[in-house]
């Protein structure tokens, strides 16, 4: 199977930096600063207005965990054809429950909204999942394409002895594609693609700071997060996603 470098991006900037430095797909959300939210449907417009690379939208209405109430996930169904009308060719989803695992009901409504031909992702929900294995073998049985994850580590250098086992599972049932995720780079695709010979799909950021164009500052007046840097704006680098993909295409 083709090797798959993914990049998560949140605005159109980004977008066109991923595409100029060759990723194969985009992930596309708002927010990335709380770990990504569901995205603006008129920015996967823009972004189709100028390629046709694939695109899955990430499904998560709000920060923090991922036990969804039922109206979040009326939500997230409302939205996912409204982003397919937009372009979307896929989505990334996930709900579990309070014990930690994967919320088959909720995970199913969300495909039916996807609808046919839809990739896909489960995210990042395996990561704080009860048993990551096991989650992975219930996105398969839910005909999930693809699952991302670090290894259910905050690193994905850290997250190897996970990882070992979910690329093992996706080789003996034929499963989902493991993407690997949190920490990605060029030279951390080359240490995983040594010590993980069967790894074969990266998701990173590439983000880079982009100092703000504002001269006149005000301090002390957040209008996020106490302590957020609200004079730089992260930003995908087309060099660092061009180096990352050069990188895998020869560690594969």
């Amino acid at each position: 199977m083709k090797p798959v470098l993914e990049v998560c991006v949140d605005s159109l900037a980004s977008a066109r930096a991923a595409v100029a430095g060759g990723a194969d797909r985009l992930e596309l959300c708002s927010a990335l600063g709380v770990g990504g939210l569901t995205p603006y449907a008129a920015l996967l417009a823009q972004i189709r207005e100028e390629s046709t690379i694939p695109v899955r939208c990430l499904m998560r209405p709000r920060p923090g965990d991922f036990l969804y109430t039922p109206e979040e996930i009326d939500l997230m169904c409302r939205q996912i054809p409204v982003l397919r009308e937009a372009g979307a060719d896929g989505f990334v989803i996930g709900a579990l429950t309070a014990e930690g695992e994967v919320d088959t009901d909720a995970v199913r409504r969300l495909i039916r909204a996807a609808g046919p031909g839809a990739g896909l992702t489960l995210h990042r929900a395996i990561d704080v999942s009860r048993n990551p294995v096991e989650t992975y073998l219930a996105a398969a049985a839910l005909g999930i394409d693809t699952v991302l994850t670090s290894g259910a580590a905050a690193c994905c250098l850290d997250g190897r002895t996970v990882l070992t086992s979910l690329l093992a599972e996706r080789d003996r049932t034929d499963g989902p594609e493991v993407l690997i995720g949190a920490g990605v780079n060029a030279q951390v695709i080359r240490e995983l693609c040594r010590v993980l010979p069967r790894a074969r799909a990266f998701h990173m950021s590439g983000k880079t700071l982009r100092e703000s164009g504002m001269r006149f500052r005000r301090e002390g007046v957040p209008m996020g997060l106490p302590g957020l840097d609200e004079w730089h704006i992260q930003q995908t680098s087309a060099s660092a996603v061009r180096e990352a993909q050069q990188a895998l295409e020869e560690s594969v």
